[in-house]
């Protein structure tokens, strides 16, 4: 199945002007709050418009940063209900083309080529249509990629072309990894995406070419279901696989809106309820959902829009999200900028856009309802309900034997990994004593080891004459490792390792502070150990998968 992709680039950007009343030409970007150790740092720019972009403003700088390069910046500030609200009329526009598209985050619509192309007569004759129906309703301009899978097709909207049949894996095996993030469609998922793809970078996989080389299970089972789901992104598939299991019915709940509800906040006062409802059926049933369609219902029409869910990316929808996606919409419907009345660069009175009437029922319906992946319910996850049973459960525990018997890790600053582990009582929101966000010089290399000894293993480092390998003052290795050897672990040829990194803290104090070495080794059968050395003893301190 053939996908398409309506793409209107830097659309917070342009949104934010349309409803600024700002001509498109003002250099402008759009400023969001960024995150440094769970709190919020300061602000800095997630999207520029062209303009500001050819005077040097990119993404990610700071306030400061971004109006040194472009003195007349113009700066707006984020607001995801503006994005979604504006960019309803871009949707219907794209109606008049295509039947049955979803909105995968505003700025973004996925929609079905196959019969649209046999339609209109070829793929890019398709793609015309759509660009001129936009620009025509609204306004605006865009671009369309058609391709084989969501990556692939949205990329090639990014660059306004049409990907062959059978084309895409070749289409992506030079681009760098990083650019799974363009096919995250909730903003609650960018982060994840970004910081497993800066680790595989960091691992050497460069290329979407070098993740989707690598066996689809070894991807799953080291990097969960966010690795699974960037493999097939990555090897130019589409974000669900076939269904290997009876899909399941579809699920929906509705509330009739008596009186009828005119206003946003009426109404969303309502879908919040439904939201509830609807993630608390699929929780139960241990189900996730690809779609998310939403119907009002009025006393003359009835308006249907759906969204893609992301599930594959960010690990199911939980309530919160589903109220946030209806209430964007609600606005959407209900305001009217989404009628298309005054907007600056649209035309006013849009007559595609029926003016609506009073809501007087609202339907929520999970479409493509399967069981999330291989889960059943279970103690821990969202298929559990956002870990409600979990918490209960150790509520009870805390209730008998105290708040400080249940103890949860968070993460804090530190050099090395068991010095970053940070034990609080459950529920509690204790700050960390040392701010991970700050730099800690002389830190041991990412990726962190996956499992930390309770308590260091004793080990020898032997090199190929069986001597012991010792590490000097000037931190020169008496011979390369060969061998470890540990009572817990047996005697293992050491295929490659890292290192020596010197860790010496508090070196001014009386006693002389801590000094240790470290070194990286992985052995023969797959397994890596990180070492310290200390006063010529060598032990294992953690393991890697």
């Amino acid at each position: 199945m053939r996908t398409g992709v309506l793409w209107v680039p830097d659309w917070p950007v342009v949104a934010a002007l349309a409803v600024a009343g700002l001509d498109a030409h003002v250099p402008a970007a759009v400023l969001g709050a960024r995150s440094r150790g769970g709190a919020t740092a300061g602000h800095s720019v997630v999207a520029v418009s062209a303009v500001a972009r050819s005077a040097g403003v990119r993404r990610g700088m700071r306030r400061r940063q971004a109006q040194e390069r472009c003195p007349e910046l113009v700066l707006l500030e984020v607001d995801d209900a503006r994005d979604a609200r504006e960019f309803e009329p871009v949707a219907v526009a794209a109606e008049t083309v295509v039947a049955g598209l979803e909105i995968a985050r505003p700025g973004l619509v996925l929609l079905p080529a196959d019969g649209a192309a046999r339609y209109h007569g070829s793929e890019r004759a398709l793609a015309r249509e759509l660009v001129a129906a936009v620009a025509e309703h609204t306004g605006y301009e865009c671009q369309v990629g058609v391709a084989d899978g969501l990556l692939t097709a949205v990329l090639a909207a990014r660059e306004d072309t049409v990907v062959p049949a059978g084309g895409a894996r070749a289409f992506l095996a030079g681009r760098p990894v990083g650019e799974l993030v363009h096919a995250v469609t909730d903003p609650a998922g960018t982060a994840a995406v970004r910081e497993a793809a800066s680790l595989w970078w960091r691992l050497g996989l460069r290329t979407l070419g070098d993740l989707a080389g690598l066996p689809a299970p070894d991807v799953h089972s080291r990097f969960g279901e966010l690795g699974a789901w960037a493999h097939r992104l990555a090897a130019g598939e589409d974000v669900r696989p076939p269904a290997r299991r009876r899909a399941e019915p579809e699920l929906a709940v509705t509330e009739e809106l008596d009186p009828p509800a005119l206003r946003v906040d009426v109404a969303t006062f309502a879908a919040r309820r439904l939201a509830e409802q609807l993630h608390a059926l699929l929780a139960a049933r241990g189900l996730a959902c690809g779609r998310l369609r939403i119907t009002a219902r009025t006393e003359d029409h009835e308006l249907v829009r759906v969204w893609r869910t992301d599930a594959g990316a960010t690990g199911g929808m939980s309530a919160a999200r589903i109220t946030d996606r209806v209430r964007w919409q609600l606005e959407g419907w209900l305001t009217a900028s989404a009628a298309g009345r005054g907007r600056p660069g649209g035309p006013a009175g849009d007559a595609d856009v029926p003016d609506v009437a009073p809501i007087v029922r609202l339907t929520l319906a999970a479409e493509e309802a399967a069981p999330a992946g291989a889960h059943q319910p279970r103690l821990w996850g969202p298929d559990a309900g956002e870990d409600d049973r979990a918490r209960r459960a150790l509520g009870r525990v805390q209730g008998l034997l105290g708040g400080d018997a249940v103890l949860t890790v968070a993460l804090q600053g530190g050099r090395v990994a068991n010095d970053r582990v940070h034990l609080v009582p459950f529920g509690e929101d204790v700050g960390p004593a040392r701010d991970p966000g700050l730099p800690w010089p002389g830190a041991l290399p990412s990726p962190a080891p996956a499992t930390l000894l309770v308590a260091p293993v004793p080990a020898r480092v032997l090199d190929a004459a069986g001597r012991d390998v010792v590490v000097d003052v000037r931190l020169a290795m008496s011979g390369e490792p060969a061998v470890i050897a540990a009572p817990e672990l047996g005697h293992a040829t050491v295929r490659g390792w890292g290192g020596p990194w010197p860790l010496a803290e508090r070196w001014w104090s009386p006693d002389g502070g801590a000094r240790r070495v470290y070194l990286q080794a992985v052995l023969d059968d797959g397994r890596g150990l990180l070492l310290a050395a200390a006063g010529g003893a060598w032990q294992v301190e953690a393991v890697y998968d």
